[in-house]
């Protein structure tokens, strides 16, 4: 079986002023802190989610 791709998402800037909406995307994706990395599945799901808090986040494909 294929490896699933991963990427990793790092938390680079505060939802404070943007749209609850947006907080809401940040908690949702279990982000607490600021500089705070994560590792998820690159699939569509989760580029969606990351797609409406860009802004806010940093993400890299993990090779």
């Amino acid at each position: 079986m294929a490896q699933e791709k991963k990427i990793n998402v790092t938390y680079v800037r505060s939802c404070i002023g943007y749209n609850k909406n947006q907080a809401k995307i940040i908690e949702a994706l279990g982000f607490k802190k600021l500089g705070q990395t994560k590792q998820f599945p690159d699939n569509e799901s989760i580029r969606g989610s990351i797609a409406h808090v860009a802004h806010l986040l940093k993400v890299e494909e993990v090779k």
